[in-house]
């Protein structure tokens, strides 16, 4: 394949080619890569601001490999298979540049790219390639209308402000074949890449370089999961928390809310998510702590966020137990049983 040479670079940080992980982690504490923008925005399904303040200060790393390990090795196999497909259906010359970038004009921000794209003009483009199971294809679509999740928006976004690119496309599989291939473009919009420049540079400045922990602003059950990657287990020997006026308030909302779900005969849903998030806000003050006080109208409280701990062997555990031990897995596991109930019309085998 020839070598293509983009009209502008920007900072060539290092080669990505060959480059271990541990390395490439490392680089990427030195800024803010294209995947974490949503997460700063507080509009990423996959973590909070606060994660990504963890990971760049070597607090808590934001990357768990564990998790869903291999959905994320399919989706890195799968990328040259992606591009390959996308320049298949388009016609569109793909190729890649192994190298992370960072911004000339603003060194907070970082670009890892997938792939470039030249277009029949001779002008280029950048392409993100996705991968994802064909029942959670809606997120490709508002209705009947064409659409690209927000969180990837943002990636693209920073890749095309840092790589002075005007378009950017994403290739995302949902099947074996180019008939499940999903294409969407983006073009630049310099006005919310302004926004966006502001927002990463305040997170930067304001709470990386000065060490000042973001606020927690995403939903619920990503606020407890950012607590419990920080803190870890539950530490039964802590003292109580004794909380201050901003969260008593939010307790004091979260009884509101306990009191407005029993009575509710609709909009329940909303109801949950503002408590799961009041819920989240309280356990964040509380830290590996499992009690709290505090005092509502001069009535004292008592929060408490102990564990339950019990024995168990994961599902991973058990395939790996009854493969290397399958006389100890005969002897002690047992077998449950439930039905599943099916009508279905009864074909003729063909002849």
């Amino acid at each position: 394949m020839p070598e293509f040479i983009l009209p502008y670079e920007p900072i060539v940080i290092t080669s990505t080619e060959g480059l271990p992980r541990e390395e490439w982690l490392a680089y990427r504490k030195t800024g803010i890569g294209g995947s974490e923008v949503a997460v700063i925005f507080g509009i990423s399904p996959f973590g909070t601001s606060r994660d990504v303040y963890y990971d760049k200060l070597n607090i808590v790393s934001a990357f768990d490999d564990e998790a869903n390990k291999y959905q994320k090795k399919i989706g890195t196999l799968l990328e040259d298979v992606v591009a390959e497909m996308f320049a298949e259906v388009t016609g569109y010359r793909v190729f890649k540049i192994q190298k992370m970038f960072r911004s000339r004009e603003h060194y907070f921000m970082l670009a890892d790219v997938d792939f470039f794209v030249q277009l029949p003009d001779g002008s280029f483009a950048i392409l993100e390639c996705k991968t994802t199971s064909p029942d959670a294809t809606e997120k490709w679509w508002n209705g009947s209308e064409p659409a690209i999740p927000l969180n990837y928006q943002f990636q693209g976004r920073q890749y095309m402000s840092v790589m002075h690119i005007n378009k950017v496309f994403y290739a995302c599989l949902h099947g074996n074949s180019e008939s499940y291939l999903i294409i969407r473009e983006l073009d630049r919009d310099l006005e919310i890449e302004s926004e966006m420049i502001m927002v990463e540079q305040h997170f930067w400045e304001n709470h990386v370089l000065a060490q000042v922990p973001p606020p927690y602003i995403e939903e619920g059950d990503l606020i407890i999961e950012s607590v419990r990657r920080h803190f870890g287990y539950a530490n039964l020997n802590a003292p109580a928390v004794v909380f201050d006026a901003s969260t008593e308030r939010r307790v004091s909302r979260y009884l509101e809310l306990q009191q407005q779900k029993a009575l509710a005969e609709s909009g329940l849903k909303a109801i949950e998510q503002e408590l799961q998030r009041m819920k989240g806000l309280i356990i964040a003050e509380m830290g590996a702590s499992c009690a709290a006080a505090c005092s509502l109208e001069g009535v004292p409280y008592q929060v408490t966020y102990n564990p339950v701990r019990k024995p168990m062997v994961s599902k991973e555990n058990l395939v790996r137990l009854q493969a290397q031990h399958p006389d100890i897995y005969d002897e002690y596991v047992t077998v449950s049983e439930s039905r599943r109930f099916y009508v279905k019309e009864q074909r003729e085998s063909a002849a």
